[in-house]
Parts: C-alpha cells; structure tokens; sequence
C-alpha cells in the first residue's frame, strides 16, 4: 500500500462501522478499497493515473467494474494529502447513501 492508502486506511476505513476490504481482489482487478454493502470501489491514484497509457488502463477497469454493478470513485494522492477529511466526508456520505 502507498502512504495514501495506509493513511486512509489506518485513519479511517479500517475502524469504519461498515466492513471494508482493502486490496480486495475483484476479477482480474485489485481494488484499493472495497465495501461490498455499497457495491462501492474506492481508488487512490497516483500521477500515472494521469498519463495517457494511465487514464486509458484506468476506463477499461472502471467499465468492467462497472458492469458488475459496482461504483468506482476515485482521488488523487494529493487529496488525501491536502484534503483528507473531504476524502472521509465524501466516501461516508456515498456509503450511506448506497447502504440504506
């Protein structure tokens, strides 16, 4: 796991009333972060998620993802560095959205 991850992780997810998985294996894909009552993959990207090649990777997962009834939401590195609380505040607000 990056520093990301493991902040997210240790800070948050883990201790989260809801279970999550982390590096859950998901077809021939590992989601960083992965709750099953909200259908809900959360990923962390770092800057080759940006590049072409990335970006590309990145909406060939997303679509396969998808088509398993799953949501992917995703945010940088940089914002959980530089937002960390907004990152919490959005994933609670869709896993309780999705879970009622």
């Amino acid at each position: 796991m990056t520093r990301q991850e493991r902040h997210l992780w240790y800070d948050f997810l883990r201790a989260y009333p809801v279970k999550i998985y982390k590096q859950k294996i998901i077809g021939n894909y590992i989601a960083d972060f992965y709750c099953h009552s909200a259908k809900l993959v959360i990923e962390l990207d770092g800057s080759h998620h940006y590049m072409d090649e990335g970006m590309m990777q990145d909406k060939v997962r997303t679509e396969k993802l998808d088509s398993l009834g799953l949501l992917v939401i995703r945010f940088s590195n940089a914002d959980v560095d530089g937002n960390f609380e907004g990152v919490c505040m959005a994933i609670d607000n869709i896993i309780k959205e999705r879970t009622r």
